[in-house]
């Protein structure tokens, strides 16, 4: 599975915000053998080298960090904090967070396009959460975003995924292009319901820190998306609207009266 060039070993992506301790984070991310872990950057952190020791922390897992610009409302702050974190962590990933609702955290489709592209330009290998919306993605992908990350509901949610049919359209339209379904994962099942659309990864934070046992969740996360991702290559049968007998019935015997 190549993002920008780069092979990745797990299809599972993990967030680093909201566990109960550094401690029971780090069992997460090691039960979830999570290869990608996304971490948010604050505007002080780029001069005050705030939060050192949870940078240290991630960074001795062994697992590609995935800096966001979480929680920026604005182009000119997504933009500056993705400047920040490229210096910061010394990558030119960066996956773009641009807000355009705080009660929903929608994203703000129009800015984020345009600081997709401004990022682009400037040499950053960009992975937008976005929307399901195949003309928002078109214009993401024509920004130079070639990864996209659609959201499967609000985030934090835990409800799944809200729209199947714009989901499984938007991977049809777009067969090359690795998607991701970021935010509103609750439970393993809904993984391995995206896994099964064909999507390449999911990404997930709330669901595995804030669950009764991270470290368990976390797990059964893993294997729901192994599982989901072999059902997908398996090619299941389509849904159908009568029943079919599973057990032939020619040959069955006659008993007469």
């Amino acid at each position: 599975m190549l993002f920008y060039g780069v092979d990745l070993s797990s299809r599972l992506m993990l967030g680093t915000a909201r566990y109960p301790s550094p401690a029971v984070l780090t069992e997460a991310i090691k039960a979830s053998g999570a290869g990608v872990v996304t971490v948010s950057l604050r505007r002080e952190s780029g001069s005050e080298r705030a939060g050192q020791s949870f940078w240290s922390l991630v960074r001795s897992l062994g697992v590609r960090v995935l800096p966001n610009t979480a929680g920026c409302h604005s182009v000119k702050e997504a933009v500056t904090t993705a400047h920040m974190a490229r210096e910061l962590f010394d990558t030119t990933w960066i996956k773009l967070e641009v807000i355009g609702d705080s009660d929903t955290l929608q994203p703000d489709v129009f800015g984020l396009v345009e600081a997709a592209r401004i990022l682009s330009d400037d040499g950053f290998d960009v992975l937008p959460y976005t929307t399901e919306d195949l003309v928002v993605a078109e214009r993401l992908v024509e920004a130079g975003c070639r990864v996209l990350m659609p959201w499967g509901a609000p985030i934090g949610s835990a409800r799944g995924l809200n729209n199947v049919y714009g989901l499984r359209s938007l991977r049809a339209h777009f067969p090359d292009i690795p998607l991701v379904v970021d935010a509103g994962l609750g439970v393993p099942s809904h993984a391995a319901a995206a896994m099964e659309l064909g999507y390449d990864a999911v990404l997930l934070n709330t669901a595995v820190a804030e669950a009764g046992d991270p470290v368990g969740m976390a797990r059964a996360f893993a294997l729901a998306v192994e599982a989901g991702r072999a059902a997908f290559l398996a090619r299941p049968m389509e849904p159908r609207d009568m029943a079919v007998p599973s057990t032939p019935v020619i040959g069955k015997a006659a008993l007469g009266d």
